[in-house]
């Protein structure tokens, strides 16, 4: 296993989830902590200033570094990922990882899988916002147009599925080298970001800059669209929030997330951000799990309006 681990910790709810993630994963593995620092593009302190939480880091291995941005900041924090790939060294492979991310075993991934990049495809057809798969069809077109880059549709999908083309969750993103893919994804998601284009005008961009330019950068580099084994799977979860994580993901990713955060340890750190002390120490999880005991429905939106009008949606 040759490969470094990137996440990005900040003030609040990342620097807790990173706790989380750290706790489930052994202590060899390699983990590089980037934490965006004051400047013009945060008008409040970004970093988790907080002593208990470097130290319980920095007991788990993981290097806290400076990230400085130049491009998003507080109007974009989804960007602190691409700005944060340069702080790898350079030409060794690579593993970004959202903080909330947990490890069900040690990631033993195999040296090949990172020669060529690929990202997670656990997601849903959040963008763009069509009327038809013609209009979809137009949007990527125009965007690999934009870019130079060939559109390699998935044919595992049959014609008017939205899977064919290229979209990926960005909660786990892995490749041969940082630098160069981050370049390349610096470069794509800047430039949509601040000249969208006439195809652009109808669409948000906000959350979605990071997914909508890392099909392209991922095509750019010579990567597809593939399945990765083990990453969302029976290596890590993306378990997103944990009234989430509760509703829908497996005993096994319950019962191991509930032995990590019982750690005396972990659940001192934890037990002081709010929403974890309401899931994890105070019936908030059992809650949903029973809420959701007779089935999940597909639909995220439908889920979440349960847990609000429950009064269970915290994060």
């Amino acid at each position: 296993m040759c490969f470094n681990i990137l996440m990005v910790v900040q003030r609040g709810r990342l620097a807790y989830e990173a706790v989380l993630a750290l706790a489930s994963l052994p202590k060899s593995t390699r983990v590089l902590l980037a934490e965006p620092q004051p400047g013009p593009l945060w008008p409040e302190d970004p970093r988790v200033g907080d002593d208990d939480l470097y130290e319980f880091y920095r007991a788990r291995g993981a290097e806290v570094v400076p990230l400085r941005n130049r491009v998003f900041g507080a109007a974009y924090p989804h960007g602190n990922k691409i700005e944060a790939l340069g702080l790898l060294p350079e030409g060794e492979p690579f593993l970004f990882l959202d903080t909330d991310t947990l490890f069900l075993r040690e990631p033993d991934l195999p040296d090949q899988l990172f020669e060529r990049p690929a990202a997670s495809l656990r997601r849903v057809a959040s963008w763009p916002k069509v009327s038809s798969e013609e209009q979809r069809a137009e949007i990527w077109q125009a965007l690999y147009n934009r870019f130079g880059i060939a559109l390699q549709e998935d044919e595992r999908w049959p014609v008017g599925d939205w899977r064919r083309f290229p979209y990926f969750n960005a909660g786990w993103v892995l490749g041969p080298c940082p630098h160069r893919f981050g370049a390349q994804w610096h470069e794509i998601a800047e430039a949509i970001w601040r000249e969208p284009g006439p195809v652009l005008e109808e669409q948000a961009l906000t959350p979605w800059l990071d997914q909508i330019a890392l099909p392209l950068t991922i095509a750019a580099e010579g990567g597809v669209q593939r399945d990765v084994p083990g990453l969302d799977g029976d290596i890590t979860c993306h378990w997103r929030t944990l009234p989430l994580a509760y509703a829908r993901e497996s005993d096994a990713v319950i019962a191991r997330l509930e032995e990590v955060a019982q750690v005396p340890r972990i659940k001192k750190l934890l037990k002081r951000y709010p929403p974890f002390h309401q899931m994890l120490y105070r019936g908030g999880g059992a809650e949903v799990r029973a809420m959701f005991a007779d089935g999940v429905a597909e639909d995220e939106a439908v889920i979440r309006r349960r847990l609000k009008d429950a009064r269970l949606w915290v994060r």
